[in-house]
């Protein structure tokens, strides 16, 4: 059993306002492009003090090639045979449903889902979701970077099988446990987040840029199938078609153009982050000048040559997760 590192939390009040149950959940999916699919998910749902009620799992066939299997594992010979996403959808569903979802980098789950579902001709019943690495920041908790690895070493937590959805929902369960009754012990407003189903889909390329929320670049894929020559980090990108216009101002929305650098660690592997950017009409800059819109960094005062030359020219500068948020919702060109 987990050792509990906030015995101040058994005998403290709790929060009135705290929700009442949570499903932590991870998927695995063939990218992380608007139009991947899910393969694997796990949902461990939680009570209201953070205590494991049950856990489940399931394959998905993502009609389609599976992606990177050597992240995940998964190949076309393993998903054969298992159920579709409309399959398990009621099933996925019901473990989800009156609770808030929980996830590391939670909106890169709640996007895959909320797609799946809206192929599905449905809707997922999550209206809240809570993410981990947004919460680890609110509470302070001395870590190296946001990885879910580093939170799991924090809470002493042994991970068995990284990028199995099974083990990393079982992980960030066990390390969500003792988050939250941190939380609780000092009354800390939970970061909660609203979600918003889709009301409308379509999986086209022509789509892809700056019309539905959440388009994200990653692996490759597109409608012609996974094409690993994408992570190749020497190969050009495109030239940004659009215009710079500006800096970001903080509190608004990103627009297409804007130059966007990106510095230190993430829970993301860069390359996919900066494939997002660049799928959602972003300008990926190498290095930071007076025309550079935003910086994206998780420790903004590290002494890195970008953070330095940001605070010099006075780039904005967002976290990973905000700037995950932001992705959500690019403002289109003007014209």
């Amino acid at each position: 059993m987990l050792e509990d590192r906030t015995p101040e939390a058994s005998t403290a009040p709790w929060p009135a306002a705290y929700p009442q149950g949570y499903a932590v959940v991870d998927v695995e999916t063939t990218g992380l492009a608007r139009d991947d699919r899910i393969i694997s998910a796990a949902v461990y749902r939680l009570d209201a003090r953070g205590e494991v009620e049950d856990h489940w799992y399931t394959l998905v066939d993502p009609e389609r090639d599976p992606g990177p299997v050597w992240i995940h594992g998964l190949t076309s010979d393993a998903l054969a045979g298992a159920p579709l996403f409309a399959d398990i959808a009621e099933e996925f569903a019901d473990r989800l449903a009156d609770r808030v979802l929980v996830a590391h980098n939670a909106v890169f789950d709640w996007q895959m889902i909320a797609r799946e579902y809206a192929r599905a001709g449905r809707e997922a019943p999550v209206r809240q979701r809570l993410c981990t690495i947004a919460l680890a920041k609110a509470l302070a908790l001395p870590l190296p970077n946001h990885k879910l690895e580093s939170l799991a070493a924090h809470f002493g937590v042994v991970q068995r099988r990284a990028h199995h959805a099974l083990d990393d929902a079982r992980v960030l369960a066990e390390a969500f446990r003792p988050s939250l009754r941190a939380a609780a012990a000092s009354a800390l407003r939970l970061p909660l987040l609203e979600c918003l189903p889709l009301t409308e889909w379509s999986d086209g390329p022509a789509a892809r840029i700056g019309r539905q929320p959440g388009g994200r670049g990653g692996y490759g894929s597109g409608a012609g199938g996974y094409r690993p020559t994408a992570w190749n980090r020497a190969k050009k990108r495109p030239p940004c078609p659009f215009p710079n216009p500006g800096r970001y101002v903080p509190g608004e929305r990103l627009r297409q153009g804007m130059r966007v650098a990106f510095s230190g660690d993430t829970s993301v592997e860069r390359e996919l982050l900066e494939d997002r950017a660049t799928e959602a009409g972003l300008h990926v800059a190498g290095s930071i000048s007076r025309l550079t819109s935003l910086l994206v960094t998780n420790d903004p005062g590290s002494g890195t040559s970008k953070t330095v030359k940001a605070r010099q020219f006075g780039t904005p500068v967002v976290d990973e997760a905000a700037f995950g948020q932001l992705l959500g919702d690019v403002e289109p060109a003007d014209g």
